[in-house]
């Protein structure tokens, strides 16, 4: 099993960046790919980007440009970091690892951003 930890979310005005930080634990050798999704009040849990365990990433296409999902094995951490923020961008961001062939998923805490002036 994974244990997933977010942080570094917090409040931002319009432009600013914040870098988010998800640190797992457990059996991490079995990660196959880890995610960020944001939910914003009222409305659905949608995937904002991710990046698979041979490094390839993909991005929603209101984030791309403005977002940057990256890794550090040494730290079993991955990064999501935040350019160009706009209030549309507030939710609560999650983050959200699989296994091989979706075979088990863990899901964070979630971690509050808020873009607002």
């Amino acid at each position: 099993q994974v244990q997933l930890v977010e942080s570094g979310g917090g409040l931002v005005q319009p432009g600013g960046s914040l870098r988010l930080s998800c640190a797992a634990s457990g059996i991490i050798l079995n990660i196959a790919a880890t995610s960020w999704y944001r939910q914003a009040p009222g409305e659905q849990r949608e995937l904002v980007a991710t990046i698979t365990s041979g490094g390839g990433t993909t991005y929603a296409d209101s984030v791309k440009g403005r977002f940057t999902i990256s890794r550090d094995n040494a730290k079993n951490t991955v990064y999501l970091q935040m350019n160009s923020l706009k209030p549309e961008d507030t939710a609560v961001y999650y983050c959200y690892a699989r296994g091989i062939g979706s075979a088990w998923g863990s899901w964070g805490q979630g971690t509050q951003v808020t873009v607002s002036s």
